[in-house]
């Protein structure tokens, strides 16, 4: 008989933010598959988690997939974490969900912190609907075009954006989009959260003056077009640069 994936999300920050659920699964899985296992240790030393560790992440996926297969077709069970939240959003794991699903094996959920959702509801904008798109493209170009395909979505957008990125992909955004409402959540729910309300332009203008770091995980939450605003060009996805 096949063995069971477990899906499991972790916490984006505070190690606290665990389900009793969890803590429950990891304990007792055969094997657990993590994106970073130095990071999931942490996790598991904090509440004296002893289960054996694999890398799964998105440059051995291919090789590590085979071998994870055979042992849920042997009967195992396998958990797969991520280095923070849930696998598969903006991080690897898809592979082997759609994997375990076309092989016939159960794929079981084990839900808890999202930094969407969070920054959702502390951002004090429109909840629904919502898009969230992940990283912008690095490239300039393309994500000047990702942004004008956005422009129009009736929804509050979601990113995540590095750091080093974060004024450019600001000022872009206010450049593209308008200069709408936006909030930007970093470090959610570390020692260093902070949630900034202010325009975009305002917001790329106080990362440029240093006003707000641009360090941590960050999480920009941005208001939905006004009323009235144009209507969206041709569908389809914009290349990519």
């Amino acid at each position: 008989m096949s063995g069971t994936l477990w899906v499991c999300a972790t916490p984006i920050g505070n190690l606290q933010d665990v389900s009793l659920r969890l803590l429950e699964t990891l304990q007792r899985v055969d094997l657990i598959a993590a994106e970073d296992t130095r990071r999931t240790l942490k996790l598991l030393n904090a509440h004296g988690i002893r289960r054996p560790l694999v890398s799964f992440h998105e440059h051995n996926a291919r090789q590590r997939l085979p071998e994870l297969l055979a042992r849920l077709h042997a009967g195992q069970s396998v958990a797969l974490v991520t280095d923070a939240g849930t696998p598969v959003v903006s991080d690897p794991g898809a592979d082997l969900v759609r994997a375990a699903h076309e092989a016939g094996v159960a794929v079981r959920v084990i839900p808890g912190a999202s930094a969407v959702v969070a920054a959702l509801a502390v951002a004090g904008l429109p909840a629904e609907p919502f898009w969230f798109e992940g990283f912008l493209p690095a490239r300039r170009r393309a994500r000047l075009r990702r942004l004008e395909w956005l422009r129009a979505l009736p929804a509050t957008l979601v990113f995540f954006e590095a750091p080093h990125r974060l004024g450019e992909s600001l000022a872009d955004m206010a450049a593209v989009l308008g200069d709408r409402e936006a909030a930007l959540a970093r470090e959610l729910t570390k020692v260093h959260e902070s949630v900034v309300r202010d325009t975009l332009s305002g917001l790329a203008r106080r990362v440029e003056q240093g006003e707000v770091p641009a360090v941590g995980e960050l999480t920009l939450v941005v208001a939905p077009p006004a009323p009235g605003s144009p209507e969206p060009g041709p569908s389809g996805e914009p290349g990519s640069d």
